[in-house]
């Protein structure tokens, strides 16, 4: 598979230009300052918004206006998402009400089939993805390490692909790497994001190292002891992931290999 130089170039979606490799979600953070300080200190440039959790009320007074206020001081981007939808009619609907609230055509498009591991139902997931997209939506689809349903998805016109590490909040980390690795070697020009089950930075940096392109995540950070300090630690984990990735790590070896050869017989 091709590589990028030591030096990252960044990477682009639907011609926009990124830098920074960490997604961060708005959920669940003890304060809106913590929140605020979060994004800056890590330099994410898209931030999640859960639109039925907003539209619950289920966020402390001003908070959409602290996120607004953020991102923009911050230059980073909105990504509303459908998170709590069960069907494709629902998660269609709820992503008109973003573009029209948010004014950006950009959705992270969840379909949740099940209750128990919060897994996406991949037919929902598909039938949703080819309306939004034929509707002009630039969709994030939330998806499970499934190779088929990736590239149904990436058929129906999906800008990126975020395949699942483990269960949302689950803070278990990468369960399926032969799975991701998989996705990887199978689809080399789609542009892939591990989303969910995140628990640590050394999860964030292997799933760099894998050669993902970037990495979204929520709970690690929101419901750390120290928030800011935590969203601090997964940038520099993300960071050196990504460049462990373009310089080529060595590769694996069933036996021993002297470092300095020194010419004696085995």
């Amino acid at each position: 598979m091709h590589r990028e130089s030591t030096a990252d170039t960044g990477w682009q979606v639907a011609g926009v230009k990124l830098q920074s490799r960490f997604l961060l979600g708005s959920a669940s953070y003890p304060s809106p300052q913590a929140l605020r300080d979060s994004i800056r200190v890590c330099a994410t440039q898209v931030v999640t918004v859960g639109l039925k959790r907003v539209l619950a009320a289920q966020e402390p007074d001003g908070f959409v206006a602290v996120l607004r206020e953020t991102l923009e001081a911050c230059g980073a981007r909105l990504l509303p998402n459908t998170a709590g939808c069960y069907s494709a009619r629902d998660a269609i609907d709820m992503a008109h009400m973003a573009r029209e609230l948010y004014q950006t055509p950009w959705i992270k498009l969840e379909v949740i089939g099940e209750a128990h591991t919060l897994q996406p139902d991949p037919v929902e997931l598909v039938e949703a993805a080819r309306v939004l997209v034929r509707e002009g939506f630039v969709v994030w689809p939330y998806c499970t390490d499934d190779l088929l349903t990736c590239r149904r998805l990436l058929d129906a016109g999906c800008a990126v692909l975020m395949p699942w590490g483990a269960p949302i909040g689950s803070g278990q980390g990468l369960l399926n790497p032969f799975a991701l690795r998989t996705l990887r070697e199978c689809l080399p020009n789609a542009t892939l994001i591990v989303d969910a089950g995140i628990g640590t930075p050394s999860h964030a940096a292997q799933a760099m190292e894998m050669g993902f392109d970037a990495v979204l995540l929520c709970s690690a950070v929101s419901r750390s002891r120290d928030p800011v300090g935590m969203a601090r630690a997964f940038a520099l984990a993300i960071e050196a992931g990504r460049g462990a990735w373009c310089a080529g790590a060595i590769a694996k070896h069933d036996r021993a290999i002297p470092s300095t050869p020194t010419g004696a017989k085995p």
